[in-house]
């Protein structure tokens, strides 16, 4: 076995061994789904224009804890490592967030830093993240700006007009109802709890300044509308806490989100809702507990960027050097859980190098996994209405809003851990079908698979943006999950597509089969569209060209494409083009919102995952590049430096980028295993 198969093999027992010890007794896996403040703002200013609750007390300390340790010696803090300069957003909201809490004063030298920080940026009325403007008009702040400002009687609107609220995503419809709720009326939440942030507002300018991002007529029009309230105003109010009340989740959050949440309870409140109401306390709870508790050891965090060079250097340059030194023990709040995400995808990586599926560790995941499939229908049902439900969700709680990436995941796992018998007891051939249906019914008229819901198919969907929220306000398909489903298509009839080769022939007189054959084609003829010149594909959800390339790659080679080599070809070489000097890769944040691959200057574990895995995929990718990529991969999970911490989970360009901690398992398993087939002779013993 040649050296690096020698790493590979050491690494893939070592990262087994980890994750067994990692599980918890009811066989989930809980990693940390962490992104910026904006979430632990958010919480700490709703807790302190609450009262405080004194049982909270700790909770706010050891979250103000956190945003104090991330700010950067200019004064800000930024989205990611490599950001040359803070972001104002961010920067605001830790500074409300740090003052309203308690957990520094006016004029400690911190808050006297950031200040000066947001005021060089413009102050206040120069943010443009929508949940920040939320967050100051909401608190009384600032006005609302007039994009928010959107009628509320929109929301009895029926479904079948040009535009309506079921056009857009779920999860911008689960914060924006809260929203037009709360931005229709005077309400402020927290008078005379929170502080005033005037010393913010540079200038005579008391509103938001910067240009609407509405087409002129369509802004001034919802602008007359939302000016005065029609007599439909009552009954929309009662609709849209209506609307809420029917999407709480068991734990008492709106969709297991904790902003949306968050939202939710100041929506509540404006229309009369007491503090001690039942439904109020539920949420708080809910959001409560997706709080991630930082063990007392955890090492201090690193506010670090990328080496300048693209060696193997783990020092952050001098442009992005931290701030004060963190507290022993801090708590972030996540946008959502990722255990089910965590679970399915950590237990197929853990089969694929070399787990048996009897293990016990793979039947306790899968039981755990099996029991959170979905009977109940959601607000995707309006777009594919004969569809039964059988999906999973993001979050171990979640009973109403599934997604395409977590159902074929959870479906993979159960389909190998049941075996070919499908003779598991908490399996049968009922609930795969259904798991399997709705994932089909998903795919949109392209070919493309979005994540949550099919296209809305309303010509205006486009008029209705904010800055950098194309992939928020709607839901379209993506490159890298596209790909994802097209691994599970081919994976679930294993070995090599079975059915699905034989249905690609077109010679199959089977009506299931010719139509899932036709699926196939149409998202591998739209994946092989989204190309760009230069070779490479965008993905959505991981950042962001690495990620795209390596996922196509993966998935157009799985159901062996037609028609798709010289794509393949130039997605390879565009691959191998953007490879470091230390044989990883690494991409920046920054590339989604500039609209191309922005170089990190480091590498990470894994975008180099992601790009060997690709590589692996294509028959004709140079070995010698490939063991590279693997032996730096060792190199960079012995590190477990903050190149292993980069946020490369997409979530709103240029405002929320997230960090899975699964992520250093997940990917390097699989691809370690993959090389280790290929080129290593089997796999190594179960660790």
């Amino acid at each position: 076995m040649s050296d690096p198969a020698r790493l590979a093999s050491a690494a893939i027992s070592r990262l087994q061994q980890e994750l067994i010890r990692s599980q918890s007794g009811d066989g989930a896996w809980r990693m940390i789904c962490e992104s910026g403040v904006m979430s632990d703002a958010y919480l700490l200013i709703l807790l302190q224009a609450l009262g405080r609750p004194p049982q909270d007390e700790e909770l706010i300390r050891r979250i103000a804890a956190r945003i104090a340790s991330l700010q950067h010696e200019d004064g800000g803090w930024r989205l990611h490592a490599d950001q040359r300069e803070g972001h104002l957003e961010s920067s605001v909201e830790a500074y409300y967030a740090l003052l309203a809490s308690g957990a520094l004063e006016y004029g400690d030298p911190a808050l006297v830093h950031a200040r000066r920080f947001i005021l060089e940026r413009g102050g206040l009325t120069r943010v443009r993240a929508m949940m920040t403007q939320v967050l100051l008009a909401m608190t009384g702040q600032l006005p609302w700006p007039k994009e928010l400002r959107l009628p509320i009687e929109a929301l009895l609107a029926p479904s079948w007009l040009p535009l309506s609220l079921f056009d857009l995503s779920g999860h911008a419809r689960a914060h924006l109802v809260p929203v037009l709720v709360l931005s229709s009326g005077s309400f402020r939440l927290g008078e005379g709890r929170l502080p005033h942030l005037t010393e913010l507002i540079a200038g005579e300018d008391r509103g938001f300044s910067l240009p609407t991002l509405l087409p002129e007529p369509l802004a001034g029009m919802l602008q007359a509308m939302a000016d005065g309230h029609s007599p439909l105003y009552p009954a929309s109010l009662e609709r849209a806490e209506r609307y809420l009340l029917e999407r709480i989740e068991p734990n008492g959050t709106l969709l297991t989100y904790s902003t949306a949440t968050m939202l939710m309870v100041a929506a509540l409140l404006s229309i009369g809702y007491d503090p001690g109401d039942e439904t109020i306390r539920r949420a708080l709870d809910g959001v409560r507990s997706l709080v991630w508790q930082e063990p007392e050891e955890a090492e201090a965090v690193e506010i670090a960027a990328a080496a300048a060079s693209t060696g193997t250097a783990s020092a952050p340059p001098e442009h992005a050097a931290a701030g004060p030194a963190p507290q022993p023990k801090r708590s972030h709040l996540q946008i959502a859980d990722s255990a089910l995400w965590d679970t399915a995808m950590i237990a197929n990586a853990l089969l694929e190098s070399g787990m048996p599926p009897e293990a016990d560790a793979i039947q306790r995941a899968a039981r755990w996994v099996a029991a959170r499939q979905q009977s109940e229908a959601g607000d995707w049902r309006r777009r594919v209405p004969g569809v039964k439900p059988g999906g999973w969700g993001f979050s171990a709680v979640n009973t109403r809003y599934p997604d395409v990436d977590d159902t074929t995941a959870a479906l993979l796992l159960l389909q190998r851990a049941a075996g070919k018998s499908g003779g598991a007891p908490y399996w049968s051939e009922a609930a795969q079908e259904r798991g399997s249906r709705w994932a089909w019914a998903l795919q949109n008229r392209s070919g493309g698979w979005p994540a949550f819901e099919r296209e809305s198919g309303s010509p205006l969907i486009g008029l209705i943006q904010f800055e950098q929220s194309a992939q928020i306000v709607t839901d379209p398909p993506t490159v890298d999950l596209t790909a994802r489903t097209l691994q599970w298509a081919a994976l679930a009839s294993a070995p090599l597509p079975g059915w699905l080769a034989a249905a690609l022939q077109a010679e199959d007189d089977d009506a299931e089969t010719a139509a899932a054959a036709a699926a196939v084609r149409r998202a591998c003829a739209w994946i092989v569209s989204q190309q760009d010149r230069d070779g490479s594909w965008a993905g959505r959800w991981g950042i962001c060209r690495v990620h795209g390339t390596g996922a196509a790659l993966a998935g157009l080679l799985a159901v062996k494409a037609p028609r798709s080599a010289s794509a393949l070809y130039r997605g390879m070489q565009w691959l191998l083009s953007v490879q470091n000097g230390d044989g990883g890769w690494g991409e920046s944040c920054a590339s989604d919102v500039e609209g191309k691959y922005v170089p990190l200057g480091a590498s990470t574990p894994c975008q180099t995952a992601w790009a060997l895995e690709g590589l692996l995929a294509h028959p004709h990718a140079p070995r010698e590049a490939v063991e590279r990529g693997i032996a730096c991969l060792c190199a960079l999970l012995e590190a477990d430096d903050w190149r292993g911490r980069y946020p490369a989970g997409g979530g709103l360009p240029g405002h929320v980028y997230l960090h899975y901690g699964s992520s250093r398992y997940i990917w390097p398993l699989r691809v370690l295993a993959q090389y280790v087939r290929r080129y290593g002779g089997g796999m190594p013993a179960e660790g």
